[in-house]
């Protein structure tokens, strides 16, 4: 068995829509036991949801035994039970809510949301923000406006519920674009093994890899039989068809990047950079703690939250000056302040402050470049040494909200790290996990180590940090992917 179904409770159900082989009756899947555990087998689930032991419910469950992918899963089916679960989901919908204009003379609006669409074309991007938190083929969401429009309720519909036609003409035509564009694959990719997705933005202003490199992945991807696709945020449904997530933008945790994460990751799915990962390094107050909790060598460090005089004064007693200020989310040098005076502290703590409970203050100490040592699955893979832009005390000096200077770099090969540059590397990755992490470390010339941070999605471009490995850099991250998948 394998391919694509909707399954009914009934072929009657199908009775307004075009006759087509991939419909079948709940009766019929569930007789089919023939090729269970073939990954290709994709499901709509259009039966009855609203009995909690109904035939809509095992056929979901069913189909998650079986291996199969399958809209709505079991979880959505069970989180859309009870506002006091779905509404966990819905707390940054808030965006595509305050699109919807307030002045409508109506107290509440009902819309119907088919695969992520809606004809109610004010309701666009709220119908996909929907869908992409609840994967299910008919919902109906109510909306209750008090000044703002605000979710009141979301419950999954069935077929029997579409009797209006112009509603099924347009199911009709969402069902045949959602199922040539989600689940049926060109024939051109069944030589492949295994299909990766790769999360790129490609207006991104500083992305982790830039064209050229994204196209190194996917050639050495291919050459191990990997199909390597890059998606974007919109592709969020598509996820589940995939074998693996290779995130390749920039992340946070309040960002589509996290959630892509978790969803790959919840999917059983092999996921770079892991939701944990992600989880550890983007915060710089949890890291800092962690490193220093478990004695791996770091500038001396303090938590600040206060902005009052004896608090900064203690600051400067125990870090000396300057001292450098840090938001827990900042990347690319972005959201760093250095203090060389008491008034300068005070300036840059209101301004972190404003964004940040908590802010990272750290001792400066001074090197004219910093170590980035590329770890990959606990074992180093290429190291960098990017130098500090000329006239300024960091490797990114942002001008504008456009133009960023950076300064030189030099790529060697990993055995001519120092050894104690490569062993704080090492400790560190060990912390977060076993993933792709770029550590950075300053080396002073006292020969001071200090682990300044670890990233989760690190920088990898053409002609820099595979300056000295080439192609071979991407063909061992390519491969890392390739044994994990295998693995499983």
């Amino acid at each position: 068995m394998s391919g694509y179904y909707v399954v009914v409770d009934d072929l009657d159900d199908w009775g307004p829509y075009f006759p087509s082989r991939e419909v079948i009756s709940f009766e019929q899947y569930l007789a089919k036991t023939d090729g269970t555990n073939e990954r290709t087998v994709r499901i709509l689930n259009l039966c009855r949801n609203k009995r909690a032991l109904g035939r809509g419910y095992y056929c979901s469950l069913l189909a998650e035994a079986r291996g199969h992918k399958v809209i709505p899963d079991i979880s959505t089916i069970n989180d859309l039970r009870r506002k006091k679960l779905y509404s966990l989901r819905l707390e940054d919908i808030a965006k595509s809510l305050h699109k919807l204009k307030a002045e409508d003379e109506h107290d509440t609006l009902t819309i119907r949301v088919f695969l992520g669409e809606t004809p109610h074309k004010d309701c666009a991007d709220l119908a996909k923000a929907v869908f992409d938190r609840f994967p299910a083929p008919i919902l109906e969401v109510t909306l209750s406006k008090n000044r703002h429009w605000s979710l009141e309720k979301i419950q999954p519909l069935s077929l029997q519920d579409i009797e209006n036609e112009a509603e099924q003409e347009f199911l009709a035509n969402t069902l045949e674009r959602f199922s040539n564009r989600l689940w049926r694959k060109p024939k051109a990719r069944k030589h492949y093994r295994y299909d990766v997705a790769m999360l790129c933005d490609a207006a991104e202003a500083m992305p982790p890899s830039d064209k050229k490199a994204l196209n190194s992945f996917v050639k050495a991807a291919d050459k191990l039989g990997i199909n390597l696709e890059p998606i974007g945020k919109k592709d969020y449904v598509r996820l589940a068809e995939y074998d693996g997530l290779f995130i390749r933008e920039t992340t946070s945790i309040d960002h589509h990047t996290y959630r892509f994460a978790k969803k790959a990751e919840a999917e059983g799915m092999v996921v770079i950079d892991d939701p944990t990962s992600i989880l550890r390094c983007t915060n710089k107050v949890y890291l800092a703690d962690l490193l220093r909790t478990n004695k791996v060598p770091t500038p001396k460090t303090l938590l600040l939250s206060n902005t009052d005089k004896p608090s900064l004064e203690h600051a400067i007693e125990y870090l000396g000056l300057p001292i450098v200020l840090k938001i827990p989310d900042g990347a690319f040098s972005r959201g760093m302040f250095k203090a060389t005076n008491m008034d300068e502290l005070v300036d840059a703590m209101k301004q972190l402050t404003r964004t940040s409970a908590l802010v990272l203050a750290q001792e400066f100490l001074y090197t004219d470049y910093d170590w980035r040592i590329g770890v990959l699955n606990n074992k180093p893979l290429y190291a960098c040494r990017y130098f500090m832009v000329k006239g300024h005390w960091q490797i990114y000096r942002h001008d504008d909200a456009t133009n960023v200077a950076t300064g030189g770099f030099e790529t060697m090969p990993t055995y001519e790290v120092p050894p104690k540059v490569l062993d704080a590397a090492l400790r560190a990755c060990k912390l977060i996990g076993n993933g792709f992490y770029g550590v950075d470390i300053k080396q002073t010339a006292e020969g001071k180590v200090a682990v300044i941070e670890v990233n989760d999605n690190p920088s990898i471009d053409s002609g820099v940090e595979d300056k000295f490995l080439g192609q071979a850099l991407y063909q061992e991250v390519m491969a890392e992917f390739l044994r994990r998948m295998e693995l499983q």
